[in-house]
């Protein structure tokens, strides 16, 4: 851990090189007039829309939209399946079967899934209930950019699963209406915060920011609802091929807000690409399309807000990778790995395009504990 002691907060840094964007949007999170204590900013930061991902922030009566995102409720799931081997022909059968059942990229479903897999909504949600119907279409929906399915291979000898989604085009609506509305109460309040740092709030007692709360909390058990979703229809899948067992599923979310008490004070903790890493938590952090991911536990590091890095985090852009990277070479990387990047299109989740995940988890080595080493056998991009 690095700190700096320049701004109005300290900043404290689980890496050694940030970009100069997300290095400044740091900055300007430390000298927020309610931000509390510290800013805690992750071995995998990159820049973000007003806060960088893989940045934790605490505040004191307000909420930001921006400083949970855009995907709320985003996060990794996990399943220990009993097999120790899979034949290749198998395994790429269970991948073109996976590919039939969930879309990826923009698409949906084309009927309705069963209401019963949706959550259950207690109070009326003004923009979850203009797009639920929508929504019924999306749970079981991979989604694009760095969503995944992979098919591992496990350091503890056992085949895994896991999958990386969010809650889809619900969490967007919702995360675009609030933080479009905190800028325009911002503008009204006269706001000491500048409208082009990204970074409107609502103060947590104003029925805006309890509707907003409400709502992402939505999106948070719909994503999971998502993953679960195409979790059991995988698993179906690997049963009808192989009859193996499975054991029970690991989550873990990385956008979302919640209530907290930490250094003896009960605040409001934003995590932007950023998980829990509560002493003894169970949690994921994925490598990129062609590296090792982790199941870990953690430590509990105060420092950190008790959280952790969500995944290597991005090297450069997506348009810089697609400039940038050679095709060839990135295939070559992968090696065995079914699912390589097919063309210029898909290098922007090439291997190169994200930080080494082995020194991602070196600069967090106090943060977690590595429980189970995962390589990709089989990756399927959004």
């Amino acid at each position: 851990m690095k700190v700096i002691l320049t701004e109005k907060l300290p900043i404290k840094l689980w890496l050694d090189d940030i970009e100069d964007g997300a290095m400044e949007q740091v900055k300007n999170l430390a000298n927020l007039p309610f931000a509390y204590h510290h800013i805690a900013i992750m071995s995998d930061a990159h820049l973000g829309y007003g806060m960088p991902i893989g940045g934790v922030l605490a505040t004191e009566g307000v909420v930001i939209p921006n400083a949970v995102g855009k995907d709320i409720g985003c996060g990794l799931c996990a399943v220990k399946t009993s097999l120790k081997e899979i034949d290749l022909e198998i395994l790429k059968k269970i991948m073109g079967e996976i590919r039939k059942v969930i879309p990826v990229g923009f698409e949906h479903h084309k009927e309705k899934q069963d209401e019963s897999l949706m959550p259950i909504a207690t109070e009326k949600l003004n923009i979850v209930d203009e797009q639920y119907q929508s929504a019924l279409k999306q749970i079981g929906t991979l989604g694009g950019g760095n969503h995944f399915v992979e098919i591992q291979k496990g350091s503890d000898g056992y085949i895994w699963i896991m999958i990386h989604s969010g809650s889809r085009n619900l969490g967007l609506k919702v995360a675009d209406y609030y933080n479009k509305l905190a800028v325009k109460l911002n503008s009204q309040w006269f706001s000491s915060v500048p409208k082009e740092q990204e970074l409107a709030f609502l103060p947590i007692e104003t029925q805006e920011a309890k509707d907003y709360m409400r709502e992402m909390n939505y999106c948070v058990e719909f994503a999971l609802a998502n993953r679960k979703l195409m979790m059991d229809r995988i698993k179906a899948i690997f049963y009808k091929e192989k009859e193996c067992g499975f054991d029970e599923m690991i989550n873990i979310a990385h956008n979302y807000a919640t209530f907290e008490n930490h250094f003896g004070k009960n605040v409001l903790i934003h995590r932007k690409g950023a998980t829990l890493a509560r002493e003894g938590t169970i949690g994921i952090i994925p490598g990129s399309m062609g590296t090792k991911s982790y199941i870990v536990k953690g430590k509990g590091n105060k420092d950190s807000f008790e959280s952790c890095s969500h995944g290597a985090g991005r090297r450069m852009g997506r348009k810089q990778a697609k400039r940038e990277l050679n095709l060839e070479e990135e295939q070559k990387k992968m090696g065995n790995i079914i699912g390589k990047p097919r063309g210029i299109q898909d290098l922007d989740e090439a291997p190169g395009a994200y930080k080494p995940i082995e020194e991602v988890m070196a600069n967090q080595k106090d943060l977690v504990e590595i429980l189970v080493e995962l390589a990709p056998m089989g990756v399927i991009k959004g």
